[in-house]
């Protein structure tokens, strides 16, 4: 009888396992979990804000050309303008 005991106490580590999902443990897996999220957040903030900041830099520059484009056809009109007017004043 006193042999089973020994076996069965040996064996008890095997049948019923030690609790490792404790309180340190979950602790330590907050904190691991805590500072990972802490590394992320900045790095998804700063890449949004580049997104967002490098639209908005774009539609300006969109908006840049079409206004150089539509200068550039104004002059060439108030050039044509200019011309033809010095034009029909020395015929008159």
């Amino acid at each position: 009888m006193n042999e089973k005991h020994d076996i069965l106490e040996e064996t008890q580590s095997i049948i019923t396992p030690d609790e490792t999902m404790g309180g340190e443990f979950l602790r330590n897996v907050f904190i691991v979990i805590f500072l990972i999220l802490m590394i992320i957040f900045p790095k998804i903030f700063i890449q949004t804000q580049i997104y967002f900041k490098s639209r908005e830099i774009s539609t300006l520059n969109r908006e840049h050309d079409a206004l150089k484009e539509e200068n550039r056809i104004i002059r060439a009109k108030v050039e044509r303008m200019v011309y033809k007017n010095k034009i029909l004043d020395t015929f008159f």
